[in-house]
């Protein structure tokens, strides 16, 4: 059984090179289907996550203006405090919160030390309560000295409201690329079935049972399917930790965080791998269930 499951894995391959062109197109439009669904799957999560961090939030970072001096720093929190429904109001300078994004995003933000630090003393306002963040955030952006106040709602909503097209639109665009690369894997076994008819006949005539021949081309699905996913599993890999060290800092001034890749990364790889095998195998049983009359 072991030496005929590998003899099937063999014939499967061979099959493969066999057919070039067509299991390049196969392949290619695999690897297009696969990276706009991990595309999609990745928005999602994040935006799921932000809406949960939005939704528990409290605080407001509200942005000192730079060149504040220190006594209009204590007249600025003096007068934040007196804001209805805020509970505590803490000050973190701008080098506080260089060595916070450090500890997060590591050595890379190391450059920024001294004089080249782009961040802003701030304020960390908590209110009593979630349902006063935005009436917080309103009145303290109007404050002197004060180069604006934010809750992370704006990011989040943009998030959000992306990953509402992306699931509208995306999930659509996604089908209608699934349906195309099981159409064309449906098409590379339909293929190798009529370069290999004689040979199927032969095996029919000895007695092969019906799942001996059918084998071959079921692994041939699946092997297109996986070698599909390899370039959106690279993509997603490397492309999320890029999106990540450019978002999370700024993300992170607002108390918010997308998905660390540590996180959200393994998941994503073996959804593209268990994708591509099922997309791969469908469109073998397909195209099994069409041409091959057994």
């Amino acid at each position: 059984m072991i030496r005929n499951f590998f003899r099937h894995l063999l014939e499967s391959i061979k099959s493969v090179k066999r057919n070039g062109w067509m299991t390049l197109a196969s392949v290619s439009a695999v690897t297009i289907t696969l990276t706009m669904a991990g595309i999609f799957l990745a928005v999602i999560m994040n935006a799921t996550k932000l809406a949960q961090d939005v939704e528990g939030n409290v605080e407001v970072t509200v942005f000192v203006d730079i060149g504040t001096k220190e006594k209009e720093l204590k007249e600025l929190k003096s007068e934040l405090q007196e804001i209805k429904h805020v509970d505590k109001v803490t000050y973190s300078s701008k080098q506080a919160q260089l060595k916070k994004l450090q500890s997060q995003m590591g050595d890379a933000w190391d450059l920024f030390e001294g004089d080249s630090n782009p961040l802003y003393d701030v304020y960390i306002v908590s209110a009593t309560d979630a349902q006063y963040i935005r009436p917080v955030t309103r009145e303290a952006s109007q404050l002197h000295n004060v180069f604006r106040a934010n809750y992370g709602g704006n990011s989040a909503d943009r998030i959000i409201q992306m990953a509402k097209v992306v699931r509208t639109w995306g999930l659509a665009a996604a089908a209608l690329l699934i349906f195309v690369a099981i159409f064309l894997i449906s098409n590379t076994i339909r293929i190798t079935i009529i370069s290999r008819k004689n040979e199927i006949q032969i095996m029919r005539l000895v007695g092969a049972k019906n799942g001996y021949i059918r084998w071959p081309f079921f692994l041939e699905g699946g092997w297109i399917g996986l070698i599909g996913s390899i370039v959106p599993i690279l993509v997603l890999t490397y492309g999320y930790s890029q999106v990540y060290g450019i978002a999370a800092p700024y993300l992170l001034q607002s108390n918010l965080a997308l998905l660390r890749p540590s996180q959200i990364v393994w998941i994503l790889d073996i959804v593209m791998a268990v994708g591509g095998y099922l997309i791969g195998s469908l469109g073998s049983v397909i195209s099994m269930r069409r041409f091959l009359k057994i």
